[in-house]
C-alpha cells in the first residue's frame, strides 16, 4: 500500500498530478481541487496518499492534508459513496467545512457538490454523524477513553455523558473513573 509519495510535479492538471519520485518512477495521482491549488509546480511536494483498488484499475488519490484524506477516506466507506463523488466533496469543501456541515447538519452545503443530491446529503449527515475532523495523530485523551469504553460494549451516548462529569488528566485515569461510574 502507497501511504505517501513525494517527488517532482511533471505535470498538473485541476483534477490530477504526475509525480516523479526520486527513483524516477512517475505515478498519477487525483486530487482534489484544494489539493491542486496548494501544490507548487517547482521544487519537491509531498503528498498523503490512499489507494484504491478495483477490478479494472488500481487508483491513488493525493491530499495536502491528512485532514482531507481522513475525509476522503470516511466517505469511500460509505455505501453508494465512491472514489470520484468522494474527490468531489473534497474539491467542494474544506475538511473545516465537511466537519462543520456535519455538526451543524447542514444539507445545502453537500447538495451543492455535484453528484449528491438532497436524498444522498441526508445519508451522509446520519451516517456521518459522529465523524471527528482528529485523526490517530492528535486524538485527545477523552477521545481515547470513549473508544476504549466503546470497545467494552457501552453507548456513545452514555460514554459522553459519564466522561464529562470525570476528572483524570490521563487516559487510563480516565478510563479507571468512568468504568466505576458505568458500573
Amino acid at each position: 500500500m502507497i501511504v505517501a509519495l513525494e517527488g517532482v510535479v511533471v505535470r498538473k492538471e485541476p483534477t490530477y498530478v504526475h509525480l516523479k519520485t526520486v527513483a524516477g518512477i512517475t505515478y498519477k495521482v487525483a486530487v482534489s481541487l484544494y489539493t491542486s491549488a496548494t501544490l507548487a509546480t517547482s521544487g519537491t511536494v509531498s503528498l498523503h496518499t490512499t489507494q484504491v483498488f478495483r477490478e479494472d484499475a488500481q487508483l491513488l488519490f493525493g491530499f495536502a492534508s491528512l485532514d482531507e484524506q481522513r475525509m476522503f477516506e470516511t466517505l469511500v466507506k460509505l455505501s453508494g459513496i465512491g472514489p470520484s463523488i468522494a474527490m468531489a466533496v473534497c474539491s467542494t469543501l474544506t475538511p473545516k467545512g465537511f466537519a462543520e456541515a456535519l455538526i451543524h447538519g447542514n444539507v445545502d452545503a453537500f447538495k451543492m457538490v455535484p453528484g449528491i443530491g438532497p436524498k444522498s446529503a441526508k445519508r451522509i449527515l446520519v451516517e456521518l454523524s459522529d465523524f471527528s475532523l482528529h485523526g490517530e495523530e492528535s486524538v485527545g485523551v477523552g477521545h481515547e477513553a470513549s473508544l476504549a469504553l466503546e470497545s467494552l460494549g457501552f453507548k456513545k451516548d452514555r460514554i459522553q455523558k459519564v466522561l464529562s462529569t470525570c476528572t483524570a488528566g490521563d487516559t487510563a485515569g480516565l478510563i479507571k473513573e468512568a468504568l466505576k461510574k458505568l458500573s
